[in-house]
């Protein structure tokens, strides 16, 4: 294997030193440590991708539960959910509606019409606007009035919050290419099958059943 200098010039010197460092100097394990975070990363998308679809069409249903005939989807009529709420010289629910109007943007430059249909915003939302839901700043006028009715009865809010969270950070740094070599992978695999069985025992099974990430994990270098 020719591990030359042509991989600083592809991954960049400092990017490489990352996977030096943890190989301590040895230059094809290194490579062959990439290749493999590459892998992982691509098999936490998967996942992450499954609970994301399932987590924010749970979502839509909760905010969606009480509404009357005739009501507006709540993606247009944001201050529903989100009203101005003042903390200082601030808005704590500027971000919100700041992220519902840009995936309505999205949604009308991606083909659907002045007007998207609702499911096709919500699909425009990102995980971080569904990992936002359940901050503490909207324990009482989100999660309590609405997003619980995701849950079985009597989940916590952070036990929901924490490891999407987490979830979160992690897909941050495996869809930008980033190293996750020293996140504890089984942890995280473990929290994204905790929150999916809260969601439905059966989209855990579906998920687990399908995983690539058990086989990635044990397969590092």
């Amino acid at each position: 294997m020719d591990v030359g200098d042509w991989i600083e010039q592809w991954l960049s010197r400092p990017r490489f030193a990352v996977y030096l460092t943890e190989a301590d100097g040895d230059r094809a394990r290194a490579l062959a440590l990439y290749d493999w975070n590459a892998r992982a990363a691509a098999a936490f998308l998967h996942d992450i991708g499954h609970l994301e679809v399932g987590l924010r069409n749970a979502y839509d249903r909760a905010l969606s539960a009480r509404d009357r005939p005739g009501d507006p989807h709540w993606v247009y009529e944001p201050t529903r959910h989100f009203p101005a709420r003042i903390r200082g010289s601030k808005d704590a629910n500027w971000w919100p509606r700041n992220e519902i109007a840009i995936a309505i943007d999205k949604a009308r430059r991606n083909g659907g019409g002045a007007r998207p249909a609702s499911g096709k915003v919500v699909a425009e939302l990102n995980f971080g606007f569904w990992s936002g839901l359940t901050t503490a700043g909207h324990e009482g006028p989100v999660w309590r009035r609405r997003l619980h009715r995701a849950f079985p009865r009597g989940t916590d809010r952070t036990a929901v919050h924490e490891p999407v969270d987490r979830l979160r950070r992690l897909r941050n740094r495996a869809a930008h290419n980033e190293s996750i070599l020293r996140i504890p992978l089984a942890d995280r695999h473990a929290d994204l099958l905790a929150v999916a069985d809260l969601l439905s025992p059966k989209l855990r099974g579906h998920i687990a059943d399908r995983s690539p990430v058990p086989a990635v994990l044990a397969d590092r270098p």
